[in-house]
């Protein structure tokens, strides 16, 4: 029995065993657009671990909707005295934190970070989060609640305009929108 054993772990005939690729498999793969290494024991996890559209489409609403409560707590928070300003910070900048990773159910995590960094929102991604995290540094490092407010504002914008960024040319449109406003 030992025998069968090691002779078909020698042969890579076990149950799970993947064949070793050759040079040709490799650049087969390359000519197809496929990544010219072994998927990562990551990729692995993630295809394994993949959910159904039903709790995709459920995740996103119960991420998005914590994001939304936040944002309205910290909406709420504003008008408490002295700590309230920095409380509207904090949650709000949870909440928009939130409302992003809620994205990521519908189209996965690697998948949105690929597009978050997309040569077209580049700059609108590194801007969101520079607000987000200049954000919670003002609030409670700095303690500078007129700063904290200054980013939230930045960082609703920043955000809008990351948003528009996936609707096709609606960036141009509100660059339209505005000229015109401003002239």
């Amino acid at each position: 029995m030992l025998g069968l054993v090691v002779s078909a772990e020698r042969s890579g005939e076990r149950r799970g065993a993947r064949p070793e690729a050759t040079g040709m498999d490799k650049l087969k793969r390359v000519l197809r657009g496929q990544d010219a290494e072994e998927p990562s024991g990551l990729a692995e996890v993630i295809d394994a671990t993949s959910l159904s559209w039903g709790t995709r489409v459920k995740g996103f609403v119960a991420c998005f909707a914590i994001g939304c409560l936040c944002s309205v707590l910290g909406s709420c928070l504003l008008w408490i005295p002295k700590k309230g300003l920095i409380l509207f910070a904090v949650f709000y900048t949870l909440g928009n934190i939130a409302s992003i990773g809620s994205t990521a159910f519908l189209m996965g995590p690697m998948r949105q970070l690929k597009k978050m960094f997309e040569t077209t929102r580049l700059i609108a991604t590194v801007v969101m989060l520079l607000c987000l995290v200049l954000t919670l540094c003002s609030a409670f490092w700095w303690h500078n609640a007129g700063l904290a407010l200054l980013f939230c504002i930045l960082q609703f914008f920043a955000l809008a305009w990351y948003s528009i960024s996936f609707i096709p040319f609606a960036r141009d449109a509100v660059k339209k929108c505005v000229s015109v406003c401003l002239t």
